[in-house]
């Protein structure tokens, strides 16, 4: 579904990705992985459109889709939880999903979108009619996965989901991720917690500088030792 080869993302005279290849599935959890800098949310912004790649390729069913602009890289069924949330915070909880839902190709369908959203996310459903700003750290990152999840995402590319939230936050995070595997969307993960998204994904590929170091099965890297070897060497 996504393919990604050979990419690089530099920043004036700064490589930030270096050759990187990759590839995500419908259905399949890939997590990203590495030490902070290691090019992991550069990665993200290529494949989204935000930043345009110094070289190499980015395929969308087959397709390639580098240079294309951010809109429409979402309405053609790429969504991306940014790190920090990116939510408007003077906006309602309700009025930042229907900013989401901007990006769908059917918006006669929104509402009940919404409605489906707020029955897996309960407290944005509490808090439509508040100001987003208002929301603690982890509702606000339900709010951030759910504006995406209304644009109709065939694959959603996760940015930090975890930092600065709660133990219970996490796994509520986590547990959506697992959800929408179930439902045969695609999730390219990125996380420094590097052993909980391994645990949780299918596939992982460890980055380094900028680098592949090294990619593998769930079951590979969650081998004894290895992961540590790989993400501390």
């Amino acid at each position: 579904m996504l393919k990604v080869t050979d990419l690089s993302v530099n920043y004036g005279g700064i490589a930030a990705v270096k050759g990187l290849s990759l590839e995500v599935s419908p259905g399949e959890i890939v997590a990203l992985v590495g030490a902070n800098g290691a090019g992991k949310s550069s990665t993200l912004a290529a494949i989204g459109g935000v930043v345009t790649p110094s070289s190499g390729s980015v395929e969308w069913e087959g397709q390639p889709i580098q240079g294309r602009p951010p809109e429409w890289i979402a309405r053609n069924g790429i969504a991306i939880v940014p790190e920090g949330r990116d939510i408007f915070a003077t906006l309602t909880v309700r009025e930042n999903l229907l900013v989401g839902a901007t990006a769908r190709k059917d918006r006669s369908t929104a509402a009940a979108a919404t409605e489906r959203v707020f029955e897996r996310f309960p407290v944005l459903k509490r808090y439509a009619k508040s100001p987003a700003g208002k929301l603690s750290g982890g509702e606000q990152q339900q709010l951030a996965i759910a504006r995406a999840l209304l644009s109709e995402p065939r694959i959603l590319l996760l940015d930090e989901p975890s930092l600065g939230l709660a133990p219970k936050m996490v796994d509520l995070v986590f547990e959506v991720v697992r959800e929408l595997r179930q439902e045969g969307v695609g999730v390219l993960l990125v996380e420094q917690n590097a052993l909980r998204a391994v645990a949780t994904a299918d596939r992982a590929y460890v980055l380094r500088r900028g680098e592949l170091v090294h990619s593998g099965s769930h079951d590979e890297l969650m081998a004894e030792g290895r992961l540590n070897d790989l993400y501390l060497s």
